[in-house]
């Protein structure tokens, strides 16, 4: 699934709500929340804070997928093309930061000079 088929989704389901979207500012406090989520279970998992033992086993995929939710609601919210601001960042990385980091090198194999 593209972004874009990810925005059409998205707005679908939304779409069945007579709410509809949440306000810019509210999806940007839902954004914060689910990133904290990703980090307690990053931090579990990954971290010197290990689960207490009555604590349920967290899933770091559905997390980054409940960020991704969100972060879609809020380009729809605002009508912005998320595969369109995707390729903006990448040719700032590609471009501005092309020499920034240690490029791995190939490496040649053993029957090569």
């Amino acid at each position: 699934m593209d972004l874009d088929q990810v925005q059409a989704r998205v707005d679908a389901y939304i779409g069945q709500f007579q709410e509809g979207y949440f306000e810019p500012m509210t999806l940007v406090v839902r954004l914060t929340e689910e990133l904290g989520e990703l980090a307690r279970e990053i931090n579990h998992h990954y971290g010197e804070k290990p689960k207490k033992k009555d604590e349920p086993e967290g899933d770091i995929a559905l997390e980054l997928g409940d960020l991704l939710f969100v972060i879609t609601c809020l380009a729809n919210r605002l009508n912005l093309n998320l595969a369109s601001a995707f390729e903006a960042v990448m040719n700032k990385f590609e471009t501005r930061d092309k020499d920034r980091w240690t490029r791995i090198t190939p490496r040649c194999r053993p029957d090569e000079p």
